[in-house]
């Protein structure tokens, strides 16, 4: 059963096929309300489709999943509305021209037209500034950031924020909506040791407030679940089998709770990044 604020996530047999291949197949994950999920895999192994998937804003072709009870591809609408997505280069870009401020209070206006409940907008302004004011607040302080400590403080460019300040401020807008799970792409990208640690913290935190999070990564740390995409060294992917269908009968059984098994990028079982490029630029988003 779900907690009251994140959102179990399940799959079997998931995929998505795109006009040249498979982004993704063979997804199976059983993991609890408030989980950090590290969807790890390199570069075009179909991590982004994956997660755009997950959360109900790209559709499956193969298999299902459940996001908080609502079953995929099925109730993708419901999904959306629970879900949030954080940081996805191409899908929800932080605008480079608004300041920190106008960054943030965009972001409250389009919470409250496309997300908010219709009676929020009966509301007297002082009321709606006031709690809009509360929120903010509140998903700043999650996050951990301060637009204070800032440069130019809030009339800071967003241009010019550092990578993990970047990825605080888009967290903050995706938690505005108190969704019950919350995605990124890239948590990894262009951070040093120490700031990927950093960011790895700031995402255990949030899951800690009882929020799932699914995380797109080159390499998760210890001590999350896991669900790798594309294939190992050996060619084989994590059910343990190769191209041929061959495998370690020890690892082909049933994935336990909190496990994963590996999904493909494959096109007519040839392994090919473009089915997930594919897929990412032009199956239906919502």
């Amino acid at each position: 059963m779900d907690s009251p604020h994140g959102a179990a996530v399940k799959a079997e047999g998931f995929g998505l096929k795109g006009p040249r291949g498979w982004a993704f197949r063979g997804v199976a994950i059983d993991a609890a309300p408030g989980s950090l999920i590290a969807l790890e895999g390199p570069s075009g192994s179909g991590r982004t489709c994956l997660l755009l998937a997950l959360t109900g804003r790209m559709k499956a072709t193969e298999g299902h999943a459940e996001i908080g009870r609502h079953r995929l591809p099925k109730k993708m609408a419901a999904v959306r509305r629970i879900t949030a997505l954080g940081p996805v280069p191409g899908v929800n870009d932080l605008d480079q021209a608004l300041t920190v401020a106008e960054q943030l209070r965009e972001g409250v206006l389009l919470q409250r037209r496309y997300d908010g409940p219709v009676r929020a907008l009966l509301r007297p302004r002082g009321e709606r500034r006031t709690s809009a004011s509360a929120r903010v607040e509140a998903a700043l302080a999650a996050v951990g950031l301060d637009p204070a400590t800032l440069p130019k403080g809030p009339r800071t460019s967003v241009r010019d924020l550092e990578r993990l300040e970047s990825v605080r401020l888009s967290l903050a807008l995706a938690l505005l909506g108190s969704p019950r799970l919350v995605a990124l792409d890239d948590v990894d990208l262009k951070l040093s040791d120490a700031e990927r640690a950093e960011a790895w913290a700031l995402l255990r935190s949030i899951a800690d407030r009882g929020i799932t999070v699914l995380a797109v990564c080159s390499e998760a740390p210890e001590g999350v679940t896991v669900l790798r995409t594309g294939k190992d060294d050996a060619g084989k992917d994590d059910a343990g089998k190769d191209d041929a269908g061959n495998g370690d009968a020890d690892r082909a059984g049933e994935a336990p709770t909190g496990t994963t098994r590996t999904t493909r990028t494959t096109n007519d079982d040839n392994e090919d990044p473009k089915g997930a490029d594919d897929a990412l630029a032009e199956t239906g988003r919502a």
